[in-house]
């Protein structure tokens, strides 16, 4: 009964997620948080991929019993698409990251508006 109830809940959750994420990014003032938020957005993307790509019923995609028909397996595309992004993903907010530790070095603050503004100041 419960199966029938929410069928589609995590791409339900998943595009709950990459709201909660947008909005963090959009009104968010401190690098941080914007950082936060963008790695939300990403788990968002990457809950979706792994729910579509899970069929209920179906084995992983390893042949087991002879059984070599595609009918009893799930794609695999789905979860190395998930797995490339993670790594891709982890490497882009290393770099956030690090770009916001040097921000801070030169402006001591993480207020983007503060940045700006100094920036202006500057000439830049």
């Amino acid at each position: 009964m419960s199966e029938h109830i929410f069928p589609n809940i995590g791409e339900a959750v998943a595009m709950i997620l990459f709201g909660i994420g947008f909005a963090n990014l959009l009104f968010q003032k401190n690098l941080i948080k914007k950082i936060i938020g963008f790695n939300i957005m990403d788990t968002a993307i990457f809950l979706f991929l792994a729910e579509n790509g899970y069929i209920s019923g179906r084995m992983p995609p390893i042949v087991v019993d002879g059984i070599q028909e595609t009918t009893h397996y799930i794609n695999p595309i789905p979860g190395g698409l998930v797995l490339t992004g993670i790594v891709v993903s982890v490497s882009v907010s290393a770099l956030m990251l690090s770009l916001t530790v040097r921000l801070y070095r030169r402006y001591r603050t993480l207020d983007l508006d503060e940045i700006s503004a100094r920036l202006r100041k500057e000439g830049l």
